[in-house]
């Protein structure tokens, strides 16, 4: 059979699909590179729905967003109301500092500051 999520086969090993084996084969740089994409188009479509407004921004700070939704969520990313109507009316880094004034900036270190980075300056990081 298929199993579109984790579960443990027989030999008591994490396993996905048909019968592949997370644990001994893992992936290969092809397959997470075809994940990430499925995924960042899965974000992007959500964006769609309940983020019309990104489509607006330039190419850096959607891509930003992108980044922030796949790590928070859709859902989440509604939560951060002060931040993303900043983010809508083009109020940057009033966008930034809402985002970096929350538990998950301080839960992502790094990323966080990335993220708000280029949504600040409009320039990869």
């Amino acid at each position: 059979g298929v199993k579109n999520t984790l579960y443990k086969c027989t030999s008591d090993k994490w396993t996905i699909g048909v019968g592949r084996n997370l644990e001994d084969v893992g992936l290969s740089e092809e397959e997470i590179d075809f994940l990430l994409l499925n995924d960042i188009i899965r974000t992007k479509d959500m964006m769609d729905s309940y983020l019309p407004w990104h489509t607006d921004l330039d190419e850096v700070r959607q891509e930003a967003l992108i980044n922030f939704v796949f790590n928070v969520g859709i859902g989440t990313a509604q939560k951060f109301k002060n931040a993303m109507t900043s983010l809508e009316e083009g109020d940057y880094d009033a966008a930034a500092e809402h985002m970096l004034d929350s538990a998950w900036a301080r839960q992502v270190g790094d990323r966080a500051i990335e993220i708000t980075d280029m949504i600040k300056t409009g320039e990869y990081q």
